[in-house]
């Protein structure tokens, strides 16, 4: 195993142990794909939570400024798949804090627990196990700079990125490996449904 986790290798860890499978998935969103990817299926055991969540604190440290700011620097995540790697990336860069944001419901906003919220100026990099739409993380974003924080970067063990993907502009994205699943909008302009392949719904 190398320093830094390979693609290769990141993608055998996750398809042996059942994170990464190929097949007719049909996610929340309504999306069709190919591949269905948990990564917290992988996470679940100790010696890969700290493979991968070392090698991406490797990638963060990789960038001097980052690396400049470790003492004051804060690791933030969404509740609750992110927490393991947030915890993990924070133990190996010995960074500051983790801290996370939480909500009751998908229908109401992302919020902070009483007595655990950002201060004005604190760097902060987002951690989360997948990047696929992106749609938590830029809440997450707009939740820690409304308090006045710096976001400097995003970690995150997979990039998987979908037609919807948000775009994060210059905020620098490190991860360990990337997915290139095939996507349908819905089953009329997917080709697996049109070849009567086995649809399996998602919680992801």
């Amino acid at each position: 195993m190398h320093l830094i986790p390979t693609q290769e290798e990141v993608v055998k860890v996750l398809r042996d142990t059942g994170a990464l499978r190929d097949g007719h998935f049909e996610q929340p969103s309504g999306l069709h794909a190919d591949e269905y990817l948990q990564v917290p299926l992988a996470l679940r055991y100790s010696e890969h939570q700290r493979m991968l969540s070392v090698g991406l604190s490797r990638k963060l440290r990789a960038n001097p400024e980052i690396r400049a700011i470790t003492n004051d620097l804060s690791v933030v995540a969404p509740m609750v798949a992110g927490l393991p790697v947030a915890y993990g990336v924070c133990e190996a860069m010995r960074a500051k804090q983790v801290y996370w944001s939480e909500r009751d419901n998908p229908n109401e906003p992302w919020h902070f627990r009483q007595y655990l919220e950002p201060k004005p100026g604190e760097p902060v990099v987002l951690v989360d196990d997948i990047l696929r739409s992106g749609t938590n993380l830029v809440a997450l974003k707009k939740l820690l700079e409304s308090f006045g924080a710096t976001v400097v970067g995003l970690a995150v063990i997979i990039y998987q990125p979908t037609p919807e993907t948000h775009d994060f502009g210059d905020l620098p994205l490190y991860y360990l490996a990337k997915l290139e699943a095939r996507y349908a909008v819905d089953s009329r302009h997917c080709e697996w449904c049109s070849r009567g392949v086995p649809l399996e719904k998602v919680w992801i």
